[in-house]
């Protein structure tokens, strides 16, 4: 087996282990791929102490043989509920866990009327969470990935702040990032673009719009790229023609909140205490009940994964973790900026990965 599967694997059977867990069915897509190296957008994995099982259907068949060769194929020929005991016959399974967070409650609802018809039948447990905890710290050729995707988002920054003119809509300009990030090697957006103007840019996640871009108002990006499905995210603010006294307090509010979260943070913080590094200047310069969001999160399958920065976080920040630092002001009836740089926990401290300009 693929070593880098093989020793994933291993991971999370002992995982299991440790929780008395014979085994465990993957549904979460993000999570079948770190474990499986199959992409398609359908599919199943049963992973006990010594059987991997990819269950898909016909469509898909021949993809798992190339990027899965080690897993045995279960085919689905009506629905995986339906299927459900003949995939896990003779396994001789107690204990079964499923990924609470994914699985709806209907799901299961369906796959526990079903196995409660085998004899014995084998007991659904809740795992929150599992294979999360392994994707949050990153291998040396995930973080690669990551970097890859990020240097393609930072030329894609670079090429629209060359190019966009006052009277362009939200929509021209995030076309012609779109354009340049697929162009310069990215697969699918890992998320939903943003390009804001004006009063638009107070709300965080805005969606471009037909609406002109004027000179002197705050223009927020917020883009990604993916490589070898790992995300990155940046985000930046810029002001075409002179930006008025509250554009250059406000920015400089953000990038100093920013600046100073980069500096300190380390190692062994909490993700709450990471938070409060920015949240803290934010605070002191006026604006705390302008910044409503977390200081950050963890990018790297998914654009938005484990650890969190933000109040209330218990996680600590290790070594091998991929995450955002991007604080940000909103004020209703003006605008808001925001400036977001990608980080991995390196000797103890936050390497900054993204390289795209500030100010």
């Amino acid at each position: 087996m693929n070593l880098k599967i093989n020793n994933r694997l291993q991971k999370l059977r002992q995982k299991l282990a440790e929780k008395d867990i014979d085994a465990i069915f993957i549904s979460q897509p993000e999570n079948r791929y770190y474990l499986s190296g199959f992409d398609g957008s359908a599919g199943f994995l049963l992973i006990t102490a010594k059987e991997t099982i990819l269950a898909t259907d016909f469509r898909y068949i021949e993809q798992v043989k190339r990027q899965a060769p080690d897993y045995k194929i279960f085919q689905i020929t009506s629905d995986v509920v339906n299927q459900f005991p003949e995939l896990v016959a003779g396994l001789s399974l107690q204990k079964l866990g499923f990924e609470a967070r994914h699985i709806t409650f209907a799901m299961y609802r369906q796959l526990n009327d079903k196995i409660g018809k085998m004899q014995p039948p084998p007991k659904l447990v809740p795992l929150d969470e599992v294979v999360e905890s392994l994707r949050v710290v990153k291998e040396p050729e995930e973080i690669e990935f990551i970097t890859r995707a990020a240097e393609i988002s930072d030329s894609a920054f670079q090429h629209i702040d060359d190019l966009i003119r006052v009277g362009m809509t939200e929509r021209e300009v995030a076309w012609e990032v779109e354009k340049f990030l697929r162009e310069n090697g990215s697969q699918a957006m890992p998320f939903d673009m943003i390009v804001a103007s004006g009063l638009n840019s107070a709300l965080p996640h805005a969606k471009p719009s037909l609406r002109t871009i004027q000179s002197g108002e705050p223009v927020l990006f917020d883009i990604g790229a993916k490589v070898d499905g790992y995300s990155s995210d940046l985000s930046r603010t810029i002001c075409l023609g002179a930006p008025d006294d509250t554009f250059k307090k406000v920015y400089d509010t953000v990038l100093g909140a920013q600046l100073t979260a980069l500096a300190i943070i380390k190692e062994s913080m909490t993700g709450e205490q990471g938070d409060s590094l920015a949240r803290t200047v934010i605070k002191e310069a006026g604006y705390a009940e302008a910044f409503g969001h977390a200081s950050g999160h963890g990018v790297g399958l998914a654009s938005h994964e484990s650890p969190r920065l933000g109040p209330g976080s218990a996680e600590t920040l290790t070594s091998g973790m991929v995450f955002t630092v991007e604080p940000g002001i909103y004020l209703p009836g003006w605008g808001g900026i925001r400036i977001e740089d990608l980080v991995v926990m390196e000797n103890g401290k936050a390497r900054v990965i993204s390289k795209a300009r500030k100010g």
